[in-house]
């Protein structure tokens, strides 16, 4: 029997060619890829990721732009009453660090006129210490000649100090027994008390105080309240008497703070008080911008 022949396979000289160009295909797509990406709008790309960072509730990647005017800006965030992102709905985040020029901020524009020295500002501030100390005094004994009367009768006393004065005044000229209705001669008294401050720059502060003595009535549940009422009324006689309310502040204290022992009438008399106290005019920049002038 005759052996069959076997043809030989004819062998494609070109098949290679194939591979190398979907190869060739391949690095083209990747490197139109890489040119896309390096060429990418910056604008556009924080944008984009400012969007999924918001998606995905994390900190924002750029600035919302303060709205200006009545006029409400349209866009992915027009409801949004602040300028707070979306994405701090979650609760506050880390800020994240933007790389932006430095921009020139006023205080590193030089000013107009030469500045003082620390030596001229401490100089000034001392200065205008002294002057406020000074003050106090003037009107400590203006204070003092308008109530002669009162504090020859030991009823009104004068107090200074550092940087405030007490006026110290007598329940027995002020009100009666368990009332906060001022008396005629407390009236009279705090008028006069009233044309010597009227003008003046200092912030006043009214304190009640009673003795321990326990009150409870329908109006007066207790000598906080009772004391209270009294400081209040005679706020409300400075309002009256041409005191500015915004320099007035008023507290009671009850029979919390006593000056002496409850258990004499005189001691009792003596822990029924309105206490008057005024603060040094307040020490501005302004102050001491002008000592430090004038001193110079």
């Amino acid at each position: 029997m005759a052996r069959r022949k076997h043809h030989e396979e004819h062998t494609n000289a070109e098949a290679w060619a194939i591979p190398y160009a979907d190869l060739m295909t391949l690095l083209l797509a990747f490197f139109v890829v890489m040119y896309a990406i390096s060429s990418l709008n910056e604008g556009k790309y924080r944008v984009l990721a400012d969007s999924l960072s918001s998606a995905f509730g994390g900190p924002p990647r750029t600035v919302s732009p303060i709205q200006l005017g009545q006029t409400q800006l349209r866009g992915s965030a027009f409801d949004r009453p602040s300028i707070q992102t979306a994405a701090a709905k979650a609760g506050p985040a880390a800020a994240t660090p933007i790389n932006a020029p430095r921009m020139l901020q006023v205080l590193d524009m030089p000013t107009l006129g030469r500045q003082p020295t620390v030596a001229e500002a401490n100089a000034a501030r001392i200065e205008a210490e002294k002057r406020r100390h000074v003050e106090l005094q003037v009107l400590g004994r203006r204070i003092e000649e308008a109530l002669a009367d009162l504090v020859r009768e030991q009823l009104v006393t004068v107090r200074r100090g550092p940087d405030f004065l007490e006026v110290e005044i007598q329940s027995d000229i002020l009100f009666a027994s368990g009332v906060a209705v001022p008396s005629p001669v407390a009236i009279d008294t705090i008028r006069r008390l009233a044309g010597i401050l009227r003008d003046e720059p200092n912030s006043l502060r009214v304190e009640g105080y009673t003795d321990d003595v326990p009150i409870a009535s329908a109006r007066f549940p207790s000598n906080w309240e009772l004391s209270a009422a009294r400081a209040a009324s005679v706020v409300h006689e400075l309002v009256d008497a041409g005191v500015e309310p915004r320099r007035l502040a008023m507290v009671g204290y009850g029979e919390h703070q006593p000056i002496a022992d409850n258990d004499t009438p005189e001691g009792r008399n003596s822990n029924r008080r309105v206490l008057l106290v005024i603060l040094a005019s307040p020490l501005g920049p302004d102050a001491l911008v002008a000592t430090a002038e004038g001193a110079g």
